[in-house]
Parts: C-alpha cells; sequence; structure tokens
C-alpha cells in the first residue's frame, strides 16, 4: 500500500463528511456504536471502553481546512465492545478476547501462504470466502491490509492451530498442514454465522485423534456425488476419517480387476473412488475400507459357491467362507492387495466379526472340515475358534505388509481362543451383545487400542431392525463421551489414553427403508454432536436448542 496519500478535493470532502453523517444517523437509530459491526453474530457482551481513535478519512486537518474553520470539525470516534468466542461447532477450545474491529471478508482481499505446502489450503478457503489467491509470500514481503495469511510453524499436535484477527488482518498456522486447514474451518464458520471473525486470539486443537463416519456402501448403492457431499460436510465438521464398508452379502460395491465376477451392477468405478480419495485427502481425511471377512463374504461367494460353507449336513451357511480351503485366503488376499492402491490411507478394517461357524451351540461337530483343520494347523486341541482367529491373523499379515493400521470388530476378538489375535490390530467397538461378550475394560485393560463405535448413540441402522432405534444428536451431545464405549456407562479416566477416537456409523441393512437424501437430512444433527464431543468430550456449555439452533445458522 502506497505511503501518499493525496489531498482530497472540495467535493470529495463534502461526499466524505456526507458519508460519516449518514452512518453516525444509521447507528443512532440502530442504537449501536459506530464500528461495532465485528460483533454481529458473536453478541456485544464486555465492556465498551473506547478502542485508540481511527480517523476517518477526510476528517482533521484537511476536513477543517476545506471548511475554512479555525478549530477543527469534531469527528465521530470508534468504540469496540470486548470481543466474544466465535460461535462454531465444534466449538474452540479457547479465545481470548480484544477489542477491535475484528475481520470480514471483502472482495479483492487476499489470501496469502507461507509454505507450499499450504497451496490446497488457500485456494480452498478463497473461494469459499469470495478472496483473490496471491500464492507464496514471506513474513515481511507484500503485506497488505484485509490479509488472511495462512503459516506452518511451531511445534506440537499438528492438528492444532492459532488464529489471530488483529488490525484487519487475519493469520492461521499451525506445527501441521492439518491444523491450518482446520483453522480456515473455524473461519469459514465465523463468516457465514455472523459475517465476520471476532477480534482476539483462538488456540485450539481436537482431544481425540481419530474422528470418523463410517458408511456402509453395501447393502446400499450410494452415487458418488453423494459420497462427495458428505465429504465436504465431515471436512467442515473436523472429522478427519471416512470408513467405506464396501463389500456385504447384499452387494460388492467397487470396480475390481483381479476379480471383476464378484462386482454387483450398481457399483464405484474406480475412477470415482479414486476422486473421492483425493477430495477427501484435500480436507484431511483419510479413507478407511473394509473388506469384512470371515463373514459377511455373500457377495462373492454368490460367484464363487464352491467356497461356501456348509455344515456337515451340507447346507450352506449363510455369507460364510469357508476357512478350510487354501483358495478362500487367496481370494481375499487377491482383494486385499487390489484396493491397498486405490486406498493410499494409513488404516484398514479387517472386520472379522460374526462369522457364524462360531454361533452354533458346537462349531467342531457342525463343520468338522474347520475343526480338521484347526487341529492341523495348530494342534490336537485346537478348536474353530483358533482357525477363525488364524484367518484374521493371516489377513493382517497381507494388510501390514501394506504399511497398513488396522482395526477389527471387536467381537472378532475371540474369548476361550488359544491363538491370540495380532497385537497390533486395534479395536473397533462396537457392541457388547455378541456371544462371550467381554466389556470394554478387558480390551484397554490389555493394552489394546480402542475405537469408539457404541451402538447405542453412534449405529443409525436403515429401517430400524431388531433392537435398533435410529440415533438423535441431542442424545450424543447430552449424554455421550468417547468413554462411554458400550451402553451408556463409561469406562474409568485411566483408559482414556487407550481410546482413539470414535465414529458415526450408517449401516444399510433395510436399504430402503430412507432414500440417500433421507439419510443426508436424519444424520445432519448426529454428526455435529458427534463432532463436538470427539472435538471436545467435556459437557458443552451451549445448551441443546441454542446448539441446534447454531448449526441451523452456519448450514
Amino acid at each position: 500500500m502506497s505511503q501518499h496519500r493525496r489531498r482530497p478535493s472540495g467535493r470529495q470532502i463534502a461526499r466524505r463528511r456526507t458519508v460519516v453523517a449518514a452512518a453516525v444517523v444509521g447507528a443512532v437509530v440502530l442504537g449501536t456504536g459506530i464500528g461495532v459491526w465485528a460483533a454481529t453474530g458473536h453478541g456485544g457482551g464486555g465492556s465498551t471502553a473506547e478502542a485508540p481513535q481511527q480517523q476517518p478519512s477526510g476528517s482533521g486537518r484537511a476536513a477543517s481546512s476545506a471548511a475554512g474553520a479555525g478549530t477543527p470539525t469534531p469527528t465521530p470516534t470508534r468504540s469496540y465492545p470486548l470481543s466474544q468466542a466465535p460461535l462454531t461447532i465444534p466449538a474452540v477450545r479457547s479465545h481470548t478476547a480484544a477489542r477491535g474491529p475484528g475481520w470480514r471478508p471483502v472482495q479483492g482481499e487476499r489470501v496469502v501462504v507461507s509454505d507450499a505446502a499450504l497451496v490446497d489450503e488457500g485456494r480452498l478457503i478463497a473461494g469459499e470466502l469470495g478472496l483473490s489467491y496471491a500464492g507464496q509470500k514471506g513474513a515481511n514481503e507484500d503485506v497488505k491490509a484485509g490479509d488472511l495469511r495462512l503459516d506452518l510453524g511451531g511445534t506440537g499436535d499438528p492438528e492444532s492451530y492459532t488464529m489471530t484477527v488483529r488490525g484487519g488482518s487475519v493469520r492461521i498456522s499451525g506445527p501441521g498442514d492439518a491444523g491450518v486447514f482446520y483453522g480456515t474451518r473455524t473461519l469459514k464458520q465465523e463468516v457465514h454465522g455472523g459475517g465476520s471473525a471476532p477480534e482476539g486470539v483462538v488456540k485450539d486443537q481436537p482431544a481425540k485423534p481419530q474422528r470418523g463416519f463410517m458408511l456402509d456402501i453395501a447393502r446400499k448403492s450410494y452415487t458418488a456425488g453423494w459420497i462427495e457431499a458428505r465429504i465436504r460436510e465431515l471436512g467442515d465438521l473436523k472429522f478427519n476419517q471416512f470408513g467405506l464398508h464396501f463389500s456385504d452379502d447384499q452387494g460388492f460395491r467397487i470396480e475390481s480387476s483381479t476379480h471383476p465376477e464378484i462386482v454387483s451392477r450398481n457399483h464405484l468405478s474406480k475412477a470415482q473412488v479414486r476422486r473421492i480419495v483425493a477430495l477427501a485427502a484435500g480436507r484431511h481425511i483419510q479413507v478407511v475400507p473394509e473388506i469384512d471377512s470371515p463373514g459377511h463374504l455373500g457377495a462373492v461367494l454368490a460367484a464363487h459357491p464352491e467356497l461356501q460353507l456348509r455344515n456337515a449336513q451340507g447346507v450352506p451357511t449363510k455369507g460364510a467362507i469357508d476357512i478350510s480351503k487354501p483358495a478362500s485366503a487367496k481370494i481375499v488376499d487377491d482383494l486385499l492387495g487390489e484396493y491397498a492402491d486405490v486406498f493410499p490411507g494409513s488404516y484398514w478394517n479387517l472386520g472379522g466379526d460374526e462369522y457364524q461357524a462360531l454361533t452354533v451351540s458346537n462349531p467342531q461337530a457342525s463343520y468338522p472340515q474347520l475343526a480338521a483343520a484347526a487341529r492341523r494347523q495348530y494342534g490336537s486341541g485346537a478348536t474353530v475358534a483358533d482357525l477363525t482367529t488364524g484367518w484374521l491373523n493371516a489377513r493382517a499379515d497381507t494388510v501390514r505388509a501394506h504399511d497398513r493400521t488396522m482395526r477389527a470388530w471387536n467381537d472378532g476378538f475371540l474369548r476361550g481362543s488359544s491363538v491370540q489375535p495380532a497385537k497390533d490390530l486395534q479395536v473397533a467397538y462396537w457392541t457388547g451383545k455378541e456371544i462371550g461378550a467381554r466389556k470394554p475394560a478387558e480390551y484397554l485393560s490389555a493394552g489394546r487400542k480402542v475405537l469408539n463405535y457404541n451402538d447405542e448413540f453412534l449405529y443409525y441402522v436403515l429401517g430400524e431392525p431388531n433392537t435398533f432405534v435410529y440415533p438423535t444428536g441431542q442424545r450424543i451431545y447430552q449424554q455421550w463421551n468417547p468413554r462411554v464405549l458400550r451402553g451408556t456407562t463409561a469406562v474409568s479416566s485411566a483408559y482414556d489414553s487407550r481410546i482413539l477416537g470414535g465414529s458415526f456409523a450408517v449401516w444399510s441393512d433395510l436399504a430402503d427403508s430412507q432414500t440417500q437424501d433421507q439419510v443426508a437430512a436424519g444424520i445432519r444433527m448426529p454428526l455435529r454432536a458427534t463432532a463436538q464431543k470427539l472435538w471436545d468430550p467435556r459437557t458443552p456449555s451451549m445448551s441443546w436448542t441454542r446448539f441446534k439452533t447454531l448449526a441451523g445458522k452456519l448450514g
């Protein structure tokens, strides 16, 4: 900005006086002080002591000279209330109030970044707020009033950030690009909710490192566009995982080159999936795939009936693959290897739940081929449970070779098996209703890391089969936190560090019960409540009624 200003003409001075006078009159009519626009949407509380005076253009010596007066014409001063914390979902953890005009985006103002790693974040927020993206600039290079600056720097949680609103500009900084991105989400919500960002400093970071949403596309086909819309929604709410359950008894929903015969008619192409993965990555969301086995493989078995598990009477067992056959392991490993290239993130869900061979009273008698395979592999006293745990460990070996962190459903960790699940398997805890159910504390006390999928609060099961009911945002907001892993009772706070976070899940059991648009509407408030409690598990200071109103305002 130039350091020299041309002396205004008499006509310009007159026009400016008219504008100032109109502003004064308007402020009196509205019952507000001049210059408090920054408090819009954030309340007007706090002291109203005057901030340092700022003279409007055309005031002072030039204005009095043009008027021919011997004494300066009195000019209005700006007075700002103490700012209030921004209203966002999830709520920010800390805000230091200040007095000042705050910041609002003005067309023609800029977004600049300090590091090439922030280019995507800079371009995204510039487009969302109608600003121009000015590229990478040094800290003291080409600084302009009104700039939104994104910086990398500092140490600590890479998902933490600091946002400083001061002097008509904004600076968002953090040790990692994820944290800077979350800062832009806070800013976007501030502007959309109240028109401006309040003066002061926000310091913010999540309580839990894994904040997820899981979608069952195997039982119900969802369009790529719908999935992409959910990813944008999740990004704005600071979720960082998107689980994709794409293989089950009802369908296999992603194109396959190794086994095209298993793919359902309605499916996503790999090109569509790669676009989804890229969109998610741009919002710091990892897509976590799941090919569940050895149960829930009905779609695969429809094309390979020779691998279907059958009992001693030759009756097929729904969804279950015969894990005594080497060809069963080969086809699943083929798929795991194929999709490792499609989903390059750090995490993988192996499933492992509800293998129907283990639900009968005597698995060894009902499935003699499994019992024989168990004895061959693990010794004379081995059981079908041992063989099933060995299957899970072998699939973990396949995925581990692709440098992934693996999880499995808690009912895949079998009680009474002499073969122990791999030590690096994380527990996706969803139920306490399985045969031989174990309380969450048993996994935690054994040193397992656990992710919370509590079906009492976080399971949105289409059609509400069995005892399921659609979860509400209010119930999550008021009664759940990441330590409530099973039912409504929290585990000891001593285990908190082993609880990685949680995930809201949509299961499509009765697929036609809702359209995909009805699903989007039904999960809207539960997602927001889950986001709040994963970011900050403490009892929220805002009432549910106000939270719901805020969600409507933010869109």
